[in-house]
């Protein structure tokens, strides 16, 4: 994470503590000392970056969706500090969505698919969307697809092709 995105994601990590109304060190006594004040305050203040999985277990800590420790919107991402690979024609849009065709699922045999899948039903379910065929993803699910992954918005795009999971 670069450091303005790092900054960024720390400010989000900040306003849900406090919207729990816990202090850092109420979250280090009620994490039985697994998220210490100290780092916790430096990961908020953007001064170390935080990883994938810690950022998992503090959004079950906080009883949060991981991607609500992620910065809101658009104009809160610097695309400089994103860390693409840059072999891609076109930058994905933050503002995209992509379509995902469900019935693709049936004959693809991957772990990262697999995974996909439980996820995209999961957003069916909470959409309440059952057409069985088709499921837009928004940029905040990509956000948390990827985040949860550990790879940019781009990166999860390219798999998505590579696997045709994504109808263009």
């Amino acid at each position: 994470m670069a450091g303005g995105y790092a900054r960024r994601v720390g400010e989000r990590l900040r306003a849900i503590r406090k919207q729990k109304g816990l202090s850092l060190q109420e979250v280090e006594s009620a994490s039985s000392q697994e998220f210490k004040a100290s780092v916790l305050g430096a990961y908020e203040r953007g001064e170390r970056a935080i990883s994938v999985p810690r950022l998992q277990r503090l959004a079950r800590f906080y009883n949060v969706p991981v991607d609500q420790l992620l910065p809101r919107d658009a104009a809160e991402i610097d695309l400089t500090d994103s860390a693409s690979t840059g072999d891609s024609d076109r930058s994905f849009e933050a503002a995209d969505k992509i379509t995902i065709d469900l019935t693709r699922f049936e004959g693809v045999d991957d772990d990262e698919a697999r995974v996909l899948h439980r996820y995209v039903n999961t957003i069916q379910v909470q959409r309440q969307d059952f057409n069985g065929r088709m499921l837009t993803i928004r940029r905040d699910d990509l956000r948390a697809i990827a985040a949860a992954a550990g790879i940019d918005v781009d990166a999860l795009v390219r798999r998505l092709d590579a696997l045709q999971l994504r109808r263009v």
